[in-house]
């Protein structure tokens, strides 16, 4: 069963609480979602490590019922 964009929003700002967060649906099918995520907590931080965060605070669902994910990280 595919993820809705509110619960992988909310997964991620539940982990990075300063993030700014917007969820696309890329194919319409619930499946393949763009995210573009902003927080000052990644300042310092490499993209790889900004990356990491967004992936861990989404608790290895990537690959599982979350499919694809492409990702934006930036610093606000």
């Amino acid at each position: 069963m595919p993820m809705a964009a509110d619960d992988i929003a909310t997964m991620i700002r539940d982990a990075i609480p300063d993030a700014q967060v917007e969820i696309t649906d890329l194919a319409g099918d619930g499946d393949h979602y763009a995210a573009k995520v902003i927080a000052a907590s990644f300042a310092g931080m490499s993209r790889v490590k900004q990356h990491q965060a967004v992936y861990a605070a989404l608790g290895g669902r990537m690959g599982g019922v979350l499919h694809a994910l492409q990702l934006t990280t930036a610093i606000s």
